[in-house]
């Protein structure tokens, strides 16, 4: 656990600058779909006994092709996110100025769900609702489960397409490096990616770091097992 201070100037300074969601969904996302796409190309073809080159070149073109369309396909999801979130606050502040009666008692009813009750409640009704957009704030969150920091569409694409590069070379390198028996060590590798991968991410849980990695080197593991014996049915 990381703890943080409680000054009244690291409070400020933490509450009007929240971090959103930040970007680790983006780096495990990119990371994990690296190592597991690269590899399952890698299982498969060396399954269907083609050469080490084959191997390279495939396993580049993924690593490139996969990885930008991953970018991108983040970029644009993110950026779908961003737009509905400020669809609703255009609707939000509509719907205050048209109908300020019935959305205040949607702040109301929302502020009664986090236990403020009689005077109190009234009161901070009262003070939310004379600020616009402290008001529309809190029907974003309280009335749509959204939070109010918009997401940022490049910097979700970056982390996903650097976490992506990083984790899917790892299977190419014994091909690359020209090393005996490369298909069983880009399997280690590969292997100790997932595991390594899954161990990192729990820092951001509560989940033991063994069994984060162990849960992921299973997936990973499952769908290059798949794409192997897949391979091996086209093998001469």
């Amino acid at each position: 656990m990381t703890d943080h201070g409680h000054s009244p100037e690291e409070i400020a300074a933490r509450i009007d600058a929240p971090p959103g969601r930040g970007i680790l969904r983006d780096l495990v996302y990119g990371a994990i779909d690296g190592s597991v796409t690269t590899f399952a190309i890698v299982a498969g073809v060396a399954g269907a006994g083609l050469s080490p080159f084959v191997i390279v070149a495939l396993g580049f073109a993924n690593v490139l092709a996969d990885g930008f369309s991953m970018a991108a396909s983040n970029y644009s999801g993110t950026k779908a996110d961003q737009d509905n979130l400020r669809r609703i606050r255009a609707i939000e502040t509509r719907h205050i100025a048209k109908y300020p009666e019935g959305e205040r008692a949607e702040v109301l009813a929302i502020l009664e769900r986090k236990g403020l009750s009689g005077t109190v409640l009234e009161e901070a009704t009262d003070e939310i609702t004379s600020n616009r957009d402290n008001w529309v704030d809190l029907m974003i969150e309280g009335e749509y489960g959204l939070g109010g920091v918009d997401p940022h569409p490049m910097r979700a694409a970056l982390a996903t397409f650097g976490a992506f590069l990083v984790a899917g070379m790892v299977p190419l390198v014994p091909f690359i490096a020209s090393l005996p028996g490369p298909f069983t060590i880009s399997a280690w590798m590969t292997g100790c990616s997932f595991f390594a991968i899954g161990a990192l991410k729990s820092i951001w849980s509560l989940s033991p770091w063994w069994r984060s990695g162990l849960e992921t080197l299973g997936i990973g593991g499952a769908a290059a097992s798949i794409a192997y014996l897949v391979g091996t049915l086209f093998s001469a």
